[in-house]
């Protein structure tokens, strides 16, 4: 049975989506169009294994959707919406000093 997610938890799931950067290539080539493992693995140039790792998080998340496809699995964006967010989020501009980190990157893993 699937529930709606706080505002909140929306966030948090996003953020952990996000905070790894393979996580983020894959969602901006779901953003493009839905992929097939195989096909994001090969693009990416990573393992099957590592690349399978990764759609299982953004899945928990509830970001992306596997779609049967015959005897394959298709993944693709679980809203349009988020293919905007991605954008939105990608223009934004980041007021970010070259020489700064977070406070909090050396003991939560922060930036």
């Amino acid at each position: 049975m699937l529930t709606l997610a706080t505002d909140i938890e929306v966030l948090a799931r996003f953020g952990r989506a996000l905070a790894d950067p393979i996580r983020c290539r894959i969602l901006l080539a779901l953003r493009d169009a839905p992929a097939h493992p195989a096909d994001l693995a090969d693009t990416m140039e990573i393992s099957r294994t590592r690349l399978s790792n990764h759609l299982a998080c953004l899945r928990d998340c509830g970001l992306v959707v596997a779609v049967p496809v015959g005897r394959r699995t298709r993944y693709e964006l679980a809203d349009e919406r988020l293919g905007h967010a991605l954008d939105d989020l990608r223009t934004a501009v980041v007021a970010v000093a070259a020489d700064r980190t977070c406070a909090e990157a050396d003991e939560e893993g922060c930036c």
